[in-house]
C-alpha cells in the first residue's frame, strides 16, 4: 500500500485527480486493482505484486514522456480540447463526437455561472472533461459600482426546444404558447422544431436556436 501510494504520487504530482490525462488515470486504476489483488488474496506474494507496480510506474512515465515529445502519439493517446459552443450556439457534430448528453453540458454551463448560452462566444470541454467557457465581450463581469449604475436581476433562460422536441413545462413557466415559439422560429428561418437541436428563451422572449448543422472543427 505504501509503494501504491508513493507511485500513485509520483504519476499524480500535484494535479487533482479529476485533472489527470486518461491513461494516467488508468493506470493508478490499474495498479490500484494489482495491489488489491495481493491484498485480498494471501496465497499472491508480495515481492510480484511490487515489481508490477514499479513496472507500471515506469511504463507510464514512459508514456507520458513520448506524449510530451511526439504529437502523433498525444493524439493517439490522449483526448483533444473539443469546441462544443460558437457563438452562443451548441455545435451538434462535435458535442456527437464526444457522446456527452445536452443535459450534462447544460448543468456545465450553469456551474460555471452561466445560464443564458446566447452569452458564450466560445465553450470548449478540456481533455479533463471540465468546460471552460469565454463569455461574448459584452457579457463579461464588470463591477457595477464602477459603472454607476443601478443593480438588476438577471435574466434567466429556459430549455424550449430540446433535440426536436418541445418543453411544455418550460413553455409554462415563460408564460408563452407553442404558436409563439413558432413565430418566433418562423421570422428565424425554421419551419418546425425537428430543425432544431436546441433552443432557449428568457422571460423576455428573445429566442436562442441551435441547429444540428451548426458545427465547427478544431
Amino acid at each position: 500500500m505504501l509503494l501504491l501510494l508513493f507511485v500513485t504520487l509520483f504519476i499524480m504530482g500535484k494535479r487533482p485527480i479529476g485533472e489527470l490525462p486518461v491513461f494516467d488515470f488508468l493506470s493508478i486504476v490499474v495498479m490500484g486493482s494489482v495491489v488489491g489483488a495481493d491484498i485480498a488474496d494471501p496465497r499472491i506474494k508480495h515481492l510480484p505484486t511490487a515489481f508490477a507496480v514499479v513496472v507500471l510506474a515506469f511504463f507510464q512515465r514512459i508514456i507520458s514522456i513520448l506524449i510530451l515529445k511526439n504529437k502523433k502519439a498525444k493524439k493517439l493517446l490522449t483526448f483533444e480540447p473539443t469546441i462544443i459552443i460558437k457563438d452562443g450556439k451548441l455545435i451538434y457534430k462535435n458535442i456527437k463526437k464526444i457522446n456527452y448528453a445536452i443535459d450534462d453540458i447544460l448543468m456545465m454551463l450553469r456551474e460555471n455561472g452561466i445560464f443564458d448560452i446566447s452569452k458564450v462566444q466560445y465553450g470548449i470541454i478540456e481533455p479533463s472533461g471540465n468546460l471552460s467557457i469565454l463569455k461574448k465581450v459584452q457579457n463579461e463581469t464588470v463591477t457595477i459600482n464602477d459603472m454607476n449604475i443601478q443593480p438588476k436581476s438577471g435574466n434567466l433562460a429556459l430549455t424550449v426546444i430540446l433535440d426536436g422536441e418541445l418543453q411544455e413545462k418550460n413553455i409554462n413557466l415563460l408564460n408563452t404558447t407553442k404558436q409563439d415559439i413558432l413565430e418566433k422560429m418562423k421570422t428565424k428561418g425554421f419551419n418546425s422544431y425537428k430543425e432544431i437541436f436546441y433552443a432557449s428563451m428568457d422571460f423576455q422572449g428573445n429566442l436562442n436556436i441551435s441547429t444540428y448543422k451548426e458545427g465547427v472543427d478544431i
